[in-house]
């Protein structure tokens, strides 16, 4: 739980009871949750995600329907629940139980474990759906190398490793040389660095490089990208690591036909969100999901937040909470 008053600041551990929770038509008894850059901000003073206190954040969670109000679930029932306010305006995935909406739900596809899908969480929905938006756009294995920048960050190592389970020619980017292997692992075929995608002096047009990018970082980096895409190419864009400003021309969007796809994991529709689950159960599924993660426990959460801001983690940080 995190805590603001007027003279101080709190993150830490506290017992609540059911009635503490919420309103909301399902209650769940959580297994699991994840650590997400949103999370990080909201266990700092000045984060700007929480908006009342106290609070307890984490914007993912699965686990085990205990009592719901709404037909559409019954006890036993195992969900999944990321995005909408959880985490950000409605108490979230780090705590033993929550109380959320039956709309925010989806029920576990078969094919997935219920920490399966917190090493997925909201990062790993946000790279399926970059790549469904960029196969709607004409993405296809043959066109050529397909960039994943960020790509030892949540989002990045899973749209790695799931663009190489479809057969993607994978480049992926990263300023962390000791993670080259980790990287090859998940099924990057080329590594390079990040310094490569911010040069001083960024072209209109560019030589054209990239089939299809995944892009959570922004500012300078994807102006870059968008001077060196190919012809008809898309940048599936989901972040601001790099900054929210993106000096660039109309040249590539008009000469070259370059898409920018804008992903919103946030409110992006339910019908469209259990399709992704689906597939993220299915066709998407990468063999090496397990090895994008590692799992803590609730008293190494404080440490765990304050090291996704600091770009100090890799994959996903899964938080059992059994």
């Amino acid at each position: 739980m995190v805590n603001k008053t007027e003279n101080e600041f709190t993150v830490g551990i506290k017992e609540l009871s059911i009635d503490d929770l919420p309103a909301g038509d399902v209650t769940v008894k959580v297994a699991y949750s994840s650590v997400n850059y949103k999370d990080g901000l909201a266990a700092i003073p000045n984060g700007r995600i929480v908006s009342t206190y106290p609070f307890v954040p984490g914007i993912d969670l699965s686990g085990t329907v205990v009592s719901s109000n709404d037909s559409r679930f019954r006890e036993g029932d195992q969900v999944i629940v990321t995005s909408y306010g959880l985490g950000v305006s409605h108490y979230g995935g780090f705590s033993q139980y929550a109380r959320v909406p039956a709309d925010w739900i989806v029920r576990l596809p078969e094919g997935l474990t219920l920490k399966e899908a917190m090493i997925y969480g909201t990062a790993g929905f946000t790279a399926a759906l970059s790549i469904q938006r960029l196969e709607e756009n004409g993405l296809r294995p043959e066109k050529g190398p397909i960039l994943v920048t960020g790509a030892t960050g949540g989002v990045g190592s899973l749209a790695v490793s799931m663009l190489a389970h479809k057969g993607y020619e994978v480049v992926a980017s990263t300023g962390k040389e000791a993670e080259h292997e980790y990287l090859k692992t998940l099924g990057a075929q080329t590594i390079i660095n990040r310094s490569e995608l911010t040069p001083e002096d960024i072209r209109p047009l560019g030589k054209q490089r990239w089939a299809g990018a995944v892009d959570p970082v922004g500012g300078n980096t994807l102006a870059y990208l968008i001077s060196t895409m190919q012809y008809g190419s898309s940048i599936a864009v989901s972040g601001l690591t790099g900054g929210v400003e993106v000096p660039t021309t109309v040249h590539p969007f008009i000469l070259r036909s370059v898409n920018v796809l804008g992903i919103d994991s946030v409110n992006c529709p339910m019908d469209i969100r259990a399709q992704l689950w689906n597939r993220m159960a299915g066709d998407l599924k990468p063999q090496h999901l397990l090895e994008a993660h590692k799992e803590i426990t609730l008293q190494e959460l404080p440490e765990a937040l304050g090291e996704i801001l600091q770009s100090k983690t890799r994959g996903r940080i899964v938080v059992g909470l059994k």
